[in-house]
């Protein structure tokens, strides 16, 4: 029988540094929440620092944060360099930052579709290259993770580009971890589902038909915690999940399934 304190080191991300992109709002804030109560050390990036800075306060644990804008690809390698400067090697990689455009199919652009496209899947993919390049001359094992969607599995109206892009970020997770599983890093993905943020709030405040439309659709009846994501991405960056690559976790209480 496994003991505590061997659960508490097998779950534990103590010694560790994690970086969380989009960390300053929402599920970003709650993933590296987690990941700090874990027992990491997190770093937490994005364009606002007074968001950013505001939200380190709230975390607590040493949490730090730095600037990053992931449409600016061609800043992303300096970026990098000035994060292994500042706070040594990245264990754990978060790729959180996202962004989306509501329109119709038949009015988006290309331009609508290169906005979301940029963020979650090209800036993303730089920002992984750059660490995952740190840690193999590093020689160190590594943990990388994507914030996928639901709507990957189930599609949504009127959010096409956004759509499209969590479903490469699936591609993503499985094209590396089948890439670098033998090299000692491991690549997974968190899809949630509707989860009580504030821009759930928003999206849906004073719609009761709306409301009771989602609450419908999920198995469990109700909508999920943002710490649900984020405990789920501490157990995948964690030696509990040292066996596991290549996977994206629905997190949704059942939504896809009962969709």
């Amino acid at each position: 029988m496994t003991s505590t304190s061997s659960l508490e080191r097998i779950y534990s991300l103590k010694g560790r540094t994690a970086l969380v992109t989009g960390g300053g709002t929402g599920l970003g804030k709650a993933i590296a929440t987690c990941l700090a109560q874990a027992g990491a050390k997190v770093i937490i990036a994005g364009r606002r620092a007074e968001v950013l800075e505001s939200a380190c306060k709230d975390i607590g644990h040493g949490c730090c944060s730095l600037p990053l804008n992931l449409e600016k690809t061609d800043t992303i390698a300096a970026f990098a360099q000035t994060l292994a400067t500042r706070f040594g090697p990245v264990d754990i990689l978060v790729n959180n930052a996202g962004n989306t455009v509501k329109k119709p199919f038949e009015e988006s652009s290309l331009e609508d579709f290169d906005s979301v496209f940029d963020v979650h899947v090209r800036g993303a993919l730089e920002l992984t290259r750059a660490i995952i390049k740190q840690m193999l001359v590093e020689e160190r094992e590594g943990s990388i993770l994507f914030t996928s969607s639901m709507t990957a599995y189930i599609g949504q109206p009127m959010v096409s580009g956004y759509t499209i892009s969590k479903t490469a970020i699936n591609g993503v997770v499985r094209a590396l971890s089948a890439e670098f599983a033998g090299r000692g890093i491991r690549v997974n993905g968190v899809a949630p589902g509707w989860i009580d943020t504030e821009l759930y709030r928003a999206a849906t405040s004073g719609d009761a038909a709306r409301q009771t439309k989602i609450l419908s659709r999920i198995p469990m009846g109700k909508l999920g915690d943002p710490e649900d994501i984020g405990w789920s991405c501490a157990f995948l960056a964690s030696a509990a999940a040292k066996y596991v690559t290549g996977q994206v976790i629905l997190v949704d209480g059942g939504g896809a399934t009962g969709f």
